[in-house]
């Protein structure tokens, strides 16, 4: 499915179900969000969106804990669904992502190209473990875009599932 063909989608799902939507983004840095209002009529269902690059960043905003973060990293299953709890707290829908883009950083337990992604409505999150098919590339540009376009398809898909 395209983008454009993913965004009206999600355009139109969320404003027949009369739905705000709000991101949280770390490795992303707000191209999911820039992908969302590219679309006419975001205004009808965007309420906040966030870039979280930092750690502080996602404990100031998104009540991410401390605890969390040193436990498991900003790169982990853990982190991205608090990233989605917080955000509930701002619009009925989430979007979150936090990941690694290299070409440095990665590690064989968090290779160059894994991201989080995580996807919520009201009191109900998934979180999905993704490798960018672009990783091998090392150009953060294409590893964005394959990430933020799985992480549309990824709350399409569940928005649809949920809703019906």
């Amino acid at each position: 499915m395209k983008k454009q063909e993913i965004l009206k989608e999600i355009k139109d799902i969320l404003i027949k179900n009369k739905l705000s939507l709000s991101t949280a983004e770390s490795c992303t840095g707000g191209l999911v969000s820039s992908y969302l209002t590219d679309i006419d009529g975001a205004s009808k269902f965007i309420f906040q969106n966030f870039v979280t690059y930092s750690n502080e960043a996602k404990m100031k905003f998104l009540e991410v804990s401390k605890s969390t973060l040193d436990k498991y990293g900003a790169v982990s299953e853990q982190t991205a669904h608090e990233m989605s709890l917080g955000l509930l707290k701002y619009a009925d829908c989430s979007i979150a992502t936090t990941g690694i883009l290299g070409p440095t950083g990665g590690t064989i337990e968090k290779p160059i190209g894994l991201v989080y992604i995580s996807v919520g409505y009201k009191d109900k999150i998934k979180v999905i473990k993704y490798i960018s098919k672009k990783a091998d590339t090392n150009l953060r540009h294409k590893i964005k875009k394959d990430i933020a376009k799985q992480a549309l398809k990824e709350f399409l898909d569940f928005i649809k599932n949920t809703l019906n």
